[in-house]
């Protein structure tokens, strides 16, 4: 039961808000989750939510496109 309420507490983004983060469509980051790449929660109306957590995991582990080495 405690892992629930864990699971509970965890913050959630809107497709919007992950999409920002990565300067993507929000189409993307669909795209993304149907292909396994992000794990998408569905609210009561069917809305995708994504955790935070991994949103910033899968973000730190994007090279940066725009540095100059």
């Amino acid at each position: 039961m405690s892992m629930n309420r864990a699971a509970e507490q965890e913050v959630l983004l809107t497709p919007a808000e992950v999409a920002k983060l990565f300067r993507v469509d929000p189409k993307t980051v669909t795209r993304w989750a149907k292909a396994g790449k992000l794990t998408a929660i569905r609210t009561l109306g069917g809305h995708r939510r994504y955790r935070k957590s991994e949103v910033q995991s899968l973000l730190n582990n994007v090279p940066n496109r725009g540095a100059n080495v």
